[in-house]
């Protein structure tokens, strides 16, 4: 098990994580502190816990709208494959009736021709 020390609104505070999960957990922390440090910024040193729980719920914001737009991105993904399906279906189609359209003027060449030769 891995053991990172992050500093957030300058404390330092030890985080478990998963071995290999170190720098993912810094850049983590490291969001969040940017986050803190902006609203530090707008509102002031209004107290760590509160200015925790703003930043938190920023970033809980940041997600939902994230969220959100996965899954409008997700359903356009799944009338995009259905418009897809449908198109290959309709040149599968057009496709079969050319293929009978040249099949049909290939007949009639070849009783054109015939005649021609025997005439």
């Amino acid at each position: 098990m891995g053991q990172v020390k992050v500093s957030i609104n300058d404390r330092s505070y030890a985080v478990s994580c998963g071995d290999g999960e170190e720098d993912h957990v810094r850049e983590l922390a490291a969001y969040v502190n940017r986050h803190v440090a902006s609203l530090a910024d707008e509102v002031g040193q209004v107290g760590e816990a509160r200015l925790l729980l703003m930043a938190s719920l920023l970033i809980s914001d940041e997600l939902s709208e994230a969220m959100q737009k996965n899954r409008m991105l997700e359903e356009e993904i799944e009338k995009l494959t259905g418009a897809r399906a449908s198109a290959e279906e309709r040149s599968s189609q057009s496709e079969n009736a050319i293929a009978e359209v040249l099949d049909g003027a290939a007949r009639r060449i070849e009783e054109l021709s015939k005649r021609i030769e025997a005439a």
